[in-house]
């Protein structure tokens, strides 16, 4: 089965959604036969999704978080060795080509920290087979990254709850 042709997919910006949209997209795959790798980037705590994707046939799933969140505080050694266990992984899967659909969800998350280069996502970008899907998904895309892309989304957020402080995220909404 499998795809004729992959294209580059980004789902970047500040508005909630990104990782969503990327597993709506890795079912819909899956429906239709699809094989689907998601390395998630920065992410150690098993979010509510995580136990349902680890359960679905034809779905790999691989968390390269360390230490915590690293938006409210110094990135460190450790968060360092995550994010490069998940480059070395990722280039692994995509020069197998075993799977139709690879998500590198948060990904562009330690390209804005200093944690990944411009030469070491251009070799990602490179290492995609003719026939794979790639999503990366995370806010602050750069344009250069958005300019190599087929498809780019922009989350905008318009207003979120999260702003009056009387909201914190909910199982089963955001985590």
């Amino acid at each position: 089965m499998g795809l004729k042709k992959g294209y580059i997919q980004i789902y970047t910006g500040n508005g909630k959604g990104k990782t969503t949209a990327a597993i709506g997209l890795a079912i819909r795959g899956v429906g239709a036969g699809l094989k689907v790798y998601i390395g998630q980037f920065i992410k150690q705590m098993e979010y509510s999704e995580i136990s349902v994707l680890r359960n679905i046939d034809g779905v790999k799933l691989e968390l390269y978080g360390t230490n915590g969140c690293i938006f409210h505080r110094p990135v460190n050694e450790t968060d360092m060795q995550g994010v490069t266990r998940g480059l070395k992984r990722t280039l692994e899967v995509l020069r197998s080509g075993e799977y139709d659909i690879v998500i590198l969800d948060e990904f562009t998350i330690p390209l804005s920290l200093g944690m990944l280069s411009e030469e070491q996502v251009m070799e990602v970008l490179k290492a995609k087979p003719v026939k794979t899907e790639l999503v990366i998904t995370g806010r602050g895309a750069p344009k250069w990254l958005i300019d190599e892309a087929d498809l780019v989304t922009d989350m905008e957020e318009v207003k979120h709850y999260y702003a009056t402080g009387k909201v914190t995220s909910r199982k089963g909404i955001e985590v």
